[in-house]
């Protein structure tokens, strides 16, 4: 991992000096990362947690980080020698990689020395928000897709080098079956896939000896890209002989590739041309510029397509650029007590939520499909032998199943999260979403899934924000 303390805004380390400088920086706090809730969000998939935590196990001011801050001009030397033994030493939780989740629900929570808990803000948002972001993209894209294979095909259209790397992994956690970046495919053990591009074809005299040559170098793994010229005049019949010369060789073709057109008559076309010659078994591949809602009208079209390439709108998640996530300060502790904050806005969606909490899914003990999401605080009594109340006391729950979404991941500075792989979260992520309703993960109009306050906390929210107004004389 690439040393990244300076992976932060200028503003995390001017506060640090007033906290050092008024002899709070060790003063214990809670911070929660969250998402706000926007009309594009049904549900999220969760990823960047392993990236956060090997920063986390790897942060450290050197030398050269010092000396840089040194010649800002703005930070003592006391806090810069406080700089020099830095690490970091508190609690982390946060949901697994691949989990579902909503707005306004810690994903992940801090508690440490106030410093260090202020100092990481910036890095973890910048891990979690983007793959977050990407994760869910592909998770939308594969649904779509209604079980073939979806390769992640985006590098080059990637916002950066570490955006395409991360984004890959970050893609396969959501759904993709593989990637075209070796670098990511290398990095995380992700399964790669690549046929050729329209280059390739135009570098030879003709299609067909171009489609000759591939052939001849992959004669078990031979997918044509037929749309370089014309698709069902020239593309399709040269990779059609092509196959037949491969067949004869006792070699199976595997597919064609169409990258261009009208993707639902071409697949349509293409098939009857590929049967007919009796290639019912090759497979046809489409790409460009897809994403779930072209995906969901090539189906709804009947094309026959069996695999999807996308790449541009799915790395950098055209619909959506900023998954809008932020992280804010719940409570301090003084003297082993705590003392819950909550920040105030005359925008409701940015009043958060007090105090040092727990999430937690319940479930239909019936049919296994989640419910809600229920926020409590830490100590409150939540478990499946208890009554669950909604804050307007108007309904109660018994009999439930539920999971505790926050998981340990660092202990007094101490990592306990195991690494999971990619292919885990995958599977995970695949698990969790089939324990909800179809109404929550459709792509128009969604149910709202609800993420609901216990009774205590919900009347600590009310208290809190009474009394800062009451202070602040905005009542």
């Amino acid at each position: 991992m690439r040393n990244f303390a300076l992976l932060t805004d200028l503003y995390e380390l001017t506060m640090g000096q007033g906290y050092f400088d008024k002899g709070i920086h060790e003063r214990e706090a809670a911070f929660d990362l969250f998402f706000r809730p926007n009309e594009l969000i049904s549900y999220s998939v969760a990823a960047g947690m392993e990236e956060a935590a090997q920063y986390l196990e790897s942060l450290r001011f050197d030398k050269e980080d010092i000396a840089y801050l040194s010649s800002l001009g703005l930070f003592s030397e006391g806090f810069l020698k406080y700089l020099e033994n830095f690490k970091f030493t508190g609690t982390v939780k946060a949901v697994r990689e691949g989990e579902i989740v909503f707005p306004n629900e810690p994903i992940l929570t801090v508690r440490a020395p106030l410093f260090e808990a202020q100092i990481i803000e910036t890095a973890l948002l910048n891990f979690i928000n983007h793959e977050t972001l990407i994760a869910t993209k592909a998770s939308k894209i594969v649904r779509e897709a209604k079980g073939d294979p979806v390769m992640e095909f985006g590098l080059r259209r990637a916002q950066g080098a570490d955006a395409g790397v991360f984004g890959a992994r970050a893609a396969l956690i959501g759904g993709c079956a593989s990637t075209s970046n070796v670098y990511a495919g290398k990095q995380f053990s992700l399964p790669v896939s690549g046929t050729m591009a329209h280059s390739w074809v135009m570098n030879f005299p003709s299609e067909r000896e171009a489609f000759e040559a591939y052939a001849a170098t992959f004669p078990d793994d031979c997918v044509l890209l037929v749309d370089t010229y014309d698709t069902l005049l020239s593309g399709v019949p040269n990779a059609i002989e092509v196959f037949r010369t491969l067949k004869a060789k006792g070699h199976t073709p595997k597919g064609i590739r169409i990258d261009s057109g009208d993707l639902a008559y071409l697949s349509k076309e293409a098939r009857k041309l590929l049967d007919k010659a009796g290639f019912e078994e090759v497979q046809i591949c489409a790409s460009g510029d897809l994403d779930e809602y072209t995906i969901r009208s090539l189906k709804e079209q009947g094309a026959k397509i069996n695999s999807w390439g996308v790449g541009t709108k799915l790395i950098t998640s055209a619909s959506l650029p900023s998954l809008g996530g932020v992280y804010k300060l719940a409570a301090v502790f003084e003297n082993g007590e705590e003392i819950p904050k909550l920040k105030l806005s005359n925008t409701e969606v940015k009043t958060t939520n007090p105090a040092y909490k727990e999430v937690y899914r319940i479930y239909d003990r019936e049919t296994g499909y989640a419910l809600f999401d229920y926020l409590a605080r830490a100590g409150e009594r939540v478990d499946e032998g208890s009554t669950l109340t909604l804050p307007e006391g108007r309904k109660k729950y018994q009999g439930f199943c539920m999971k505790r979404l926050l998981l340990p991941v660092f202990e007094g500075g101490r990592r306990v999260m195991p690494r999971y792989t990619v292919e885990e979260g995958r599977r995970y992520c695949k698990e969790e979403l089939s324990r909800f309703r179809e109404e929550y993960k459709r792509l128009d109009m969604p149910h709202i899934y609800k993420v609901n306050l216990s009774p205590a906390l919900s009347a600590l929210k009310k208290d809190l924000i009474e009394r800062i107004e009451e202070e602040n004389g905005s009542v």
